[in-house]
């Protein structure tokens, strides 16, 4: 008999806002993301959010990308995180899904990032964090 039964349904109380790594104070851009509820969460951690594309120094940017077009703006947005920041992928999870993880993987390998963590963003979405490699990062 197994010590825990597969047909129980997992529940997590880890915050969104911990496992998207959002620090407070943290600098954050957020370009195409219209979800209220994560704007509002977001509120509550840090003041220094900028709608659209961030001038630089973003500790993280929220992209969301319905098509793979979307994911183009990645080697620019590259520039614009401190080097440990990340950039995460927000796109539709399931058959309602308009791009591939693969696709997500594929445009940052070719913008010199790499994935590293992929979260449950809400229950329509998913989220993938890319970030720089180590190995480029300034020391």
């Amino acid at each position: 008999m197994p010590w825990h039964d597969s047909a129980v349904e997992r529940t997590y109380s880890t915050p969104l806002l911990d496992k998207l790594g959002v620090r407070p104070g943290a600098r954050v851009g957020i370009i195409g993301v219209e979800d209220r509820v994560f704007h509002d969460l977001l509120g509550t951690r840090t003041s220094d959010v900028i709608m659209g594309s961030p001038s630089g120094d973003a500790d993280l940017i929220f992209l969301a990308a319905g098509t793979v077009e979307h994911l183009f703006a990645l080697r620019e947005l590259r520039s614009r995180i401190v080097p440990n920041g990340a950039i995460w992928v927000v796109s539709r999870k399931g058959k309602a899904a308009t791009i591939r993880d693969v696709d997500v993987m594929a445009a940052a390998k070719s913008a010199g990032l790499v994935d590293n963590k992929v979260v449950s963003f809400s229950d329509t979405h998913t989220a993938l964090r890319l970030v720089i490699p180590r190995a480029d990062r300034p020391r």
